[in-house]
């Protein structure tokens, strides 16, 4: 009957280890699983498409800095070039020593 105590835990100890392993090694895969990026909206995989995709939204961001539009006209809100937006800062700067 002496057996019996020590042989349940033992057990219980290498119960408990192994249920640690088994905790570390998953945190370990979640922490370090490879994460795969996100493909692009519009699908393109090679570096010739992001290219075209690329040089697209430089296209569009410049043009937009380069223009006037209405961002909000109910509220007076107007998008202006970049160039005019500066010029018109520094003049209010000006202005208000």
């Amino acid at each position: 009957m002496s057996d019996t105590p020590s042989r349940s835990s033992f057990l219980v100890t290498v119960s408990a280890v192994l249920g640690a392993v088994a905790v570390f090694v998953l945190i370990v895969v979640i922490a370090y699983k490879p994460n795969k990026p996100e493909p692009l909206q519009d699908g393109a995989k090679t570096p010739e498409e992001r290219a075209k995709i690329l040089q697209a939204h430089l296209s569009r961001e410049e043009k937009t800095a380069a223009e006037y539009a209405w961002i909000d006209q109910s509220k007076g809100v107007v998008q202006l070039p970049i160039d005019r937006a500066i010029d018109l800062t520094i003049k209010d700067l000006n202005s208000a020593k």
